[in-house]
């Protein structure tokens, strides 16, 4: 069973830089051929791709977002990140790190973490 667990601060500065950490366990980030994706959720809004990272290593990130974004992982901890940098209250969110094909389906989920931009 393949499980995923979002960590990082729950409340942020604007103009600060988000950075979260998606730590998966039952299963390692560099097998084939899934997608660790980084998706969020903002108050009353739909579900927002933001990016991913493959099994290879290659990113692809959502072009609203690629100014602002990165992601990256560490094979030998299990784990991807999210960077998300300048911002705004507008990037208050539920953050969801998820495994699957690029663009969905996903089958696996993390609770999810909620993040709140503001002085």
């Amino acid at each position: 069973q393949v499980q995923l667990q979002e960590s990082g601060p729950g409340l942020v500065n604007p103009s600060q830089t988000l950075s979260l950490t998606c730590t998966v366990s039952g299963g390692s980030i560099e097998t084939n051929y899934y997608y660790w994706n980084w998706i969020r959720q903002s108050p009353g809004k739909g579900l927002e791709w933001m990016g991913a990272i493959a099994y290879s290593g290659t990113t692809h990130i959502s072009p609203s977002l690629k100014r602002r974004t990165s992601i990256r992982r560490d094979t030998s901890k299990n784990q991807y990140t999210l960077q998300l940098t300048s911002v705004t209250p507008e990037d208050t969110a539920v953050y969801y790190c998820s495994r699957g094909n690029l663009y969905g389906p996903y089958d696996y989920w993390g609770q999810g973490t909620q993040v709140t931009v503001s002085s």
